[in-house]
């Protein structure tokens, strides 16, 4: 995702990923009032359509206000407090030939957010609900 000949920043970006992450949860979690859940619809609504994040960080700020009058305390963000440090790259074991299963995880289909998730083999990939669409499968390197 570009914005202006600048690259998105890596993960994308933060509270869709932290949105994706709430709608996909099956505890039922995005208990919100009437406002909030015209929100959720405007916001996805208006990323189906092709609008980039950024653009709608007025109605992701109102979301989160919602979000925490409703009691949930961390709103739209993770619990995690610092970037999660890039990860190197795999080397082969000694020994071991130059050929190895090609690893992937699952990622947003638009590359939007940085939700990642492990695939399973015996089950369809998950989806991301803001998107309708599976997630995508992406090589790690």
């Amino acid at each position: 995702m570009e914005t202006d000949g600048r690259r998105a920043p890596r993960g994308g970006h933060a509270r869709l990923g932290g949105l994706c992450l709430r709608l996909t949860d099956a505890s039922g979690s995005l208990l919100l009032g009437e406002r909030g859940l015209r929100l959720v619809e405007f916001i996805t609504s208006e990323l189906r359509t092709g609008r980039d994040p950024d653009e709608l960080n007025n109605a992701f700020d109102e979301l989160e206000e919602e979000l925490l009058a409703a009691g949930h305390s961390a709103g739209l963000g993770s619990y995690r407090t610092t970037p999660t440090p890039p990860t190197p790259g795999f080397q082969p074991l000694p020994g071991a030939g130059h050929r190895y299963p090609a690893l992937h995880v699952l990622a947003c289909p638009r590359g939007h957010c940085g939700r990642v998730e492990a695939p399973d083999d015996d089950s369809p990939p998950p989806g991301c609900r803001i998107f309708d669409q599976p997630l995508r499968p992406v090589p790690l390197r």
